[in-house]
């Protein structure tokens, strides 16, 4: 999680939202790493989690990421956890819930949906309150007063 944080806080460079992701391989190792990067591409599906999934892909050579840990900053959202769901991740990992969009039970539980054929473990709240704080930090600074 503090390589997801480290990744995060490069996102506010380029005026995105501070969310990180990395995809560890079934041994434990890094094997992608993205951030948010919506407003650096113009791309509104350039969340840190799909950018992540998309390269654990191609370092795989397969879409298919069995067995494979997604971390996250950021409880992921309806299309995040749709993608992992679909690249069959075994294993999410995430920080601070997200109340306002989270699909891993805060709104919706897309992970857990039984009709779905791959559902992954789940482990929440890993060093949540850092990252909240640089979400809170970024939106307090970039929100009209």
């Amino acid at each position: 999680m503090r390589r997801a944080l480290d990744v995060a806080a490069e996102a506010v460079r380029s005026g995105d939202v501070p969310v990180g992701a990395v995809v560890l391989d079934p041994a434990g190792e890094v094997i992608a790493s993205a951030a948010n990067a919506r407003e650096r591409d113009g791309d509104p599906t350039a969340h840190a989690e799909v950018l992540a999934l998309r390269a654990a892909a191609g370092a795989l050579g397969s879409w298919r990421l069995t067995g494979c840990t997604l971390v996250a900053t950021l409880e992921p959202c309806t299309m995040c956890a749709g993608a992992l769901v679909l690249a069959r991740v075994a294993r999410l990992v995430y920080g601070a819930d997200d109340p306002k969009a989270g699909a891993v039970g805060s709104l919706w539980d897309v992970v857990r949906d039984r009709r779905l054929n791959s559902r992954p473990e789940v482990v929440r709240g890993v060093l949540a309150d850092e990252s909240a704080e640089l979400l809170r930090t970024f939106f307090t600074a970039h929100r009209p007063r």
